[in-house]
């Protein structure tokens, strides 16, 4: 099996990379396709890949086609590989909004995946969740799962509604913790401590709840619970959060996240 990755940007090279770590490729097996001159030439210093400028000598030898370019590149691209495609091959699409049906149309191919993945796919752990189009067989769903996982984890959703869906939490989520962390460092640095001190105390409580919650069978609420007590410094820290609407502020971005994922989709 030969995979091809169109687009060597940061998430299309972090799942060449993972591929290259996969049972399921044999070394050189994974074909890496950029336009960019200093990004093959890098692409050249790597031994698990070949590196193509021309889609015409990478196109045809591929049996998955991984999409990992902007958006609004889709139609031109679709319309260049469209006469060099076979009906076997399989195309996995990381473009934001860009839907199974238009892939279908501007490709002529059957056999779609249309997958959202995350951040920290760069460092294995990230969360990549996919649709796959009725013509993609079991066995072939297996085969994308399993390169999928090289990043992390993936989930298969029922429908391109929960891709959307999905950009909202997992997609864009990465964001909404960064953004948490930078507040609480910044308190913390108002509060006294040192950049490098405030960076180990925030880094190190996230991470740290995050493997309590991962660990357990508790809900967040109830980790809350524990963690505060009645006229103590964490319920005075969680009544604020509610007095100022924290938690449905939080939804609301979610929400702005995955109606930003439809209108792309209705854009393409």
């Amino acid at each position: 099996m030969k995979v091809l990755v169109i687009g060597a940007g940061n998430m299309g090279l972090t799942y060449a990379e993972g591929m290259s770590k996969s049972k399921l490729l044999k070394r050189k097996n994974i074909m890496v396709l950029d336009k960019s001159e200093e990004k093959l030439e890098a692409l050249n210093q790597m031994e698990h890949f070949d590196a193509f400028s021309d889609l015409k000598d990478c196109v045809p030898e591929a049996d998955i086609i991984f999409v990992a370019v902007k958006p609004y590149h889709a139609e031109a691209l679709f319309k260049t590989i469209k006469p060099m495609v076979n009906s076997q091959q399989i195309v996995i699409s990381i473009m934001a909004g860009v839907t199974i049906a238009s892939i279908k149309e501007h490709t002529g191919l059957q056999k779609i995946v249309r997958a959202m993945p995350n951040l920290p796919a760069k460092i294995g752990k990230g969360l990549t969740s996919y649709v796959i189009s009725p013509e993609v067989s079991r066995i072939e769903m297996l085969t994308v799962e399993s390169l999928l996982d090289t990043t992390g984890k993936s989930l298969q959703v029922s429908n391109e509604m929960r891709i959307d869906a999905s950009t909202g939490i997992s997609g864009s989520g990465p964001a909404y913790v960064f953004y948490f962390m930078q507040s609480m460092m910044e308190a913390a640095m108002q509060m006294g401590f040192s950049k490098n001190e405030s960076t180990v105390l925030v880094s190190q409580t996230f991470s740290g709840a995050v493997e309590l919650f991962k660990q357990s069978n508790l809900s967040p609420n109830s980790w809350m619970e524990r963690v505060a007590s009645k006229g103590g410094t964490t319920r005075a820290a969680l009544d604020s959060m509610e007095d100022n609407n924290v938690n449905e502020l939080i939804k609301e971005a979610a929400f702005a996240a995955f109606n930003r994922a439809v209108e792309l989709g209705k854009e393409h």
